[in-house]
């Protein structure tokens, strides 16, 4: 199939950026690697938008949470990622968490079944000199493709390190001393499986965190940094004691049925695959060699029997220098046929990945047809994280960041953090429809069925 525009990845992003094009009336060529005789370090599967880390799109509150406003404002556009994610919901109380393998399957599925969509597992090695492209490739971009990258932009690609958390076996945990509880009764009230520990505990759990065989890194790895949103446990542990206590395992708003008291500390799982099977141990990203993991992990009250689905792991992940790369429409300055979308932009997160994705597509869509594509207002969701990517940022100190509320414009005078959150949404939620209704840009549910 010929093609109006090249997509290189497919993951969330790129898997986005598909559909979004396919459904404007553009034909698509998708190159993903995987499948083709090429992996990753952190994939187990060829299938488009496999999530290698949590099972969870974070908050679903569109009134308190930026992450939450951007789900709406996703399921808006015709989010492919977003109804997928909907159709493959598993409980998490208020946040968006989905079975992996039905959500990956489902996009698979309707990426692979548009008429205008070839996907080709292929590899490719080099920036494409002309053709309208979006570069999808993540934050494991392949060598070969990440020097050419180096090469056109001239700067050298920055990085950050990524840990994936276990998933335990839910039949080999101890409900004697487990028991199911959301924090403060949040979603269904009974969203998590929490494992208890006490003051000892918690203390000879962070000494062995600390004294635990860890990954050794390459030379060249060593001084890359950690994203802040996903840090090692053991890395947190080392910041002090008390670091997890008031982290991931914080105890607040969760009270053990079998003294009705909040514990110490409260290790937390959520569920992984509808059938209730597979459970992620929350905030539990690490770097702890294997051995160590089920030493130290079998710690854990509750967890002394556990047996894991998948332990956890480390992976060195690059992005680009957006703000100081990109023009406001996604597109590289010194070779503007080219756009680049999702994580190697330097958003983090799967939902903000697919929605760099979809704006990248409704720009390309738009100067395809000769036409021009108004960007969201800064006060939206999407407008503030297209913006802090775009030029918002300052390139020098340029991090990975997650949608949040510091990326708007600020809401003036004094007030309490959730009537601020309030004011917020409304003001997006306000803005979002009259950009809508000022550019015509249809607001509709997808079906996946």
């Amino acid at each position: 199939m010929t093609h109006d525009v090249h997509i290189i990845g497919g993951g969330l992003a790129g898997s986005e950026a598909a559909w979004q094009l396919a459904e404007a009336g553009l034909r698509v060529r998708l190159s993903e690697m995987r499948g083709g005789g090429d992996t990753t370090p952190a994939h187990d599967s060829d299938q488009l938008a496999e999530m290698v880390c949590s099972n969870s799109f974070r908050s679903d509150d569109a009134d308190l949470n930026a992450v939450g406003l951007l789900h709406q404002e996703m399921r808006r556009l015709g989010s492919l990622i977003m109804a997928c994610a909907d159709e493959h919901r598993v409980p998490a109380g208020s946040a968006l968490a989905v079975d992996r393998d039905g959500f990956a399957a489902a996009v698979t599925a309707k990426v692979q079944g548009h008429p205008n969509i070839s996907v080709v597992r292929e590899r490719i090695d080099a920036l494409p000199d002309d053709g309208m492209t979006i570069v999808a490739t993540g934050p494991l971009t392949g060598s070969a493709l990440a020097e050419s990258i180096a090469s056109e932009t001239g700067k050298d690609a920055l990085a950050f390190f990524d840990a994936i958390a276990p998933i335990v076996h839910k039949e080999s945990i101890d409900f004697d001393v487990a028991w199911f509880q959301s924090r403060w009764d949040k979603g269904e009230g009974k969203d998590y499986i929490n494992c208890p520990m006490d003051k000892a505990q918690y203390e000879a759990f962070i000494q062995a965190l600390n004294e635990g065989e860890k990954t050794e890194f390459k030379e060249w790895e060593k001084d890359t940094p950690y994203f802040e949103g996903c840090m090692p446990i053991e890395v947190m542990a080392e910041r002090g004691v008390e670091t997890l206590r008031h982290g991931p395992m914080k105890p607040v708003g969760l009270d053990d049925p079998r003294t009705g008291r909040w514990p110490y500390a409260v290790v937390q799982l959520r569920q992984d695959n509808a059938l209730g099977t597979l459970w992620n141990m929350v905030g539990f990203q690490t770097k702890l060699k294997y051995g160590a993991q089920t030493d130290i992990f079998r710690m854990i009250p509750g967890l002394e029997k556990a047996e894991f689905a998948r332990l956890g792991g480390i992976h060195r992940n690059s992005f680009i220098k957006s703000p100081e790369l990109l023009d406001e429409q996604l597109r590289l300055k010194s070779k503007p046929n080219i756009r680049f979308a999702g994580q190697i932009t330097g958003c983090e997160g799967y939902l903000e990945s697919a929605a760099v994705g979809l704006m990248a597509a409704r720009f390309a869509a738009a100067e395809a047809k000769g036409e021009t594509f108004e960007a969201p207002p800064v006060e939206t969701a999407f407008g503030a994280l297209l913006s802090h990517i775009t030029g918002g940022a300052e390139a020098e100190t340029y991090q990975p960041m997650n949608v949040n509320f510091g990326l708007f414009p600020p809401i003036e005078g004094k007030m309490k953090k959730a009537n601020r959150r309030l004011k917020y949404t409304e003001r997006a939620r306000a803005a979002f429809a009259d950009w809508a209704a000022r550019t015509g840009i249809e607001a509709k549910a997808l079906e996946t069925a």
